[in-house]
């Protein structure tokens, strides 16, 4: 297994649409692998592949307290359940350090191919409802800051610039 880097905000990259995974092969398996160790190794409770600069629909994520649930979602689907929505405080590996309410769906329908291929369905709610649809939208293009507004957007923007200037002159 090996550690990959992850994208940062504002890198255009983390706008790109995944691509559909055609068949889960020993290269996408792999490819789980290295991301559960990144999410894990980063504290983090879900990774898209588009983090990680790899552009195929695949998300894994792991909510549980002692980090020892992995669940994988390699094209995923989601419905939401009804119309409920809360808000929950959301953070990303992706924009360390910047937290937001970000009101999603109270529930969801999930339909997506496991690490071994075979297609599964659940219906999550709460911290796993929400992680869901965060990583989902990543998928897509969409970052847990575009729910913002272009104030609080462009703050936190100029100060991952400052942030990521700061690291390249250290």
């Amino acid at each position: 297994m090996a550690k990959l880097p992850i994208l940062e905000f504002p890198d255009p990259r983390l706008r790109k649409r995944a691509a559909a995974v055609e068949t889960v092969d020993d290269e996408v398996r792999q490819l789980v692998d290295d991301m559960i160790e990144t999410m894990y190794d980063a504290s983090g409770i879900g990774l898209a592949a588009t983090q990680v600069d790899i552009h195929r629909r695949v998300v894994v994520m792991d909510v549980s307290d002692n980090k020892s649930s992995p669940l994988v979602l390699i094209n995923p689907e989601i419905t939401p359940i009804g119309d409920e929505r809360e808000p929950m405080q959301e953070g990303c590996l992706s924009i360390p350090e910047f937290y937001a309410d970000i009101p999603r769906a109270l529930k969801v329908h999930l339909e997506a191919l496991g690490r071994d291929g075979r297609p599964y369905e659940l219906e999550a709610e709460g911290l796993l409802a929400h992680c869901i649809q965060h990583e989902h939208d990543h998928l897509e293009g969409i970052l847990f800051v575009d729910y913002l507004s272009a104030l609080k957007r462009d703050r936190i923007q100029k100060k991952m610039q400052k942030r990521h200037k700061q690291m390249q002159d250290a």
